[in-house]
């Protein structure tokens, strides 16, 4: 079955193939989760399957909701398909733009609704390995400082959330 995510056509939402809306850079509809314990936010490191960016460094889950599927419903679903992660509340705490370059000739240009969840109990975790292949939990510094170091390891949309979208996801520095 075909993967189908919510794109704009001559400024209509209509469902479009996954891979066609990223092969003609068309924009689409995405969700981002940051995961918060204590202090510390959970990245994830992309499986070498995955057909853009694999090996790279992402926030926690990142995806496209299904046609009609509640941003929030989705960011709660990828989170237990990705991660095995269930019980958490996620929070709207924007809704953004971005459009890069992700490699391979494709482009994601995306309006992401980004949640947040903050929890008092360490998360049971269990990785998809078809979609996710390592974790850790990093503090904002430590994040920052890994990105200016190690730019290519990392999304372009996580470094485009990190260079501009920090405040929504950290609260103020």
């Amino acid at each position: 079955m075909t993967d189908m995510i919510p794109a704009w056509i001559d400024g209509t939402l209509t469902p479009v193939e996954k891979l066609h809306a990223h092969v003609e850079g068309m924009k689409h509809k995405a969700v981002s989760v940051f995961l918060f314990h204590a202090d510390k936010v959970l990245i994830q490191q992309r499986a070498a399957g995955k057909y853009h960016t694999p090996n790279k460094w992402a926030n926690t889950c990142c995806t496209h909701p299904h046609w009609n599927e509640d941003p929030r419903d989705c960011a709660i679903r990828r989170l237990e398909e990705e991660l095995g992660i269930t019980g958490v509340h996620p929070k709207w705490v924007e809704r953004l733009e971005y459009r890069a370059d992700v490699g391979g000739g494709l482009i994601e240009h995306e309006v992401v609704d980004m949640f947040v969840i903050h929890t008092d109990e360490t998360p049971g975790i269990t990785l998809n390995p078809s979609e996710v292949q390592a974790v850790q939990w990093l503090d904002r510094a430590t994040l920052e400082q890994k990105i200016a170091a190690t730019p290519d390891a990392f999304t372009p949309w996580l470094k485009i959330y990190m260079s501009r979208h920090a405040s929504s996801v950290f609260g103020p520095a």
